[in-house]
């Protein structure tokens, strides 16, 4: 029941992934065109970048920290499509307009149990699963065999990117490089945060490219 997986980014030539330098090299909108043709039942983001872009600026802080102990989930309501966050220890609070973009947290069983009842009584879904961290093997299943999610877009950061590679789960690379290059140091890359030195390259075979404007447009099969 697992969702067919499918890491989608824009990055710069030299494989940032800076979302305000995309932004400039990235006029014509391109990557959400892409995104678009791509049909995802269901977007996921890492925590920094949803801290960035869609949550409130301050962070979410249990008087009790009883952790749920336990895998569980909620579903506010059923959707046919969900927008995912990643947000392992439960520290993002939510903006009304949460609830428009049928959104779903996906934190581990170590979070505090008052953190569910803040989402659920702001309309929001949720899944807990993974002793300590979140198990992604066992949550995408969940997506699948729970929220009927079928098509799961991988859209950021790198570490979150990073951690669904390491973890076997991707079917596909939909890599889009603008005209431009950052050159600045320490800036996320398309995939990162792996910590494992000898960790061995990640093998892709080339299905198709596609010119759009200004942008190269790449989808790799994952070889499994």
């Amino acid at each position: 029941m697992k969702p067919y997986i499918i890491c989608h980014m824009m990055s710069s030539v030299d494989g940032r992934i800076d979302c305000t330098m995309t932004a400039e090299i990235d006029k014509t909108d391109a990557y959400y065109q892409a995104l678009d043709r791509l049909q995802f039942d269901a977007v996921l983001e890492g925590r920094v970048s949803r801290q960035m872009h869609h949550a409130l600026p301050e962070p979410f802080k249990a008087n009790d920290k009883t952790p749920i102990g336990e895998e569980k989930y909620y579903m506010a309501h059923s959707a046919d499509h969900y927008d995912i966050a990643i947000d392992t220890h439960g520290s993002l609070k939510w903006p009304e307009d949460a609830l428009d973009n049928n959104l779903l947290v996906i934190t581990d069983e170590q979070c505090p149990q008052e953190y569910y009842r803040y989402l659920t009584a702001n309309g929001i879904s949720w899944i807990a699963c993974g002793k300590k961290g979140i198990d992604l093997c066992r949550a995408v299943e969940i997506l699948g065999e729970k929220f009927g999610v079928k098509r799961l877009g991988i859209v950021g950061g790198g570490h979150i990117n990073g951690a669904f590679l390491q973890a076997g789960l991707l079917d596909e690379v939909s890599l889009m490089i603008g005209g431009g290059i950052d050159g600045r140091a320490g800036m996320a890359a398309v995939f990162d945060g792996i910590r494992q030195t000898d960790y061995p390259p990640t093998m892709l075979t080339l299905n198709n490219v596609e010119r759009m404007g200004n942008t190269v447009w790449m989808k790799y099969s994952v070889n499994k």
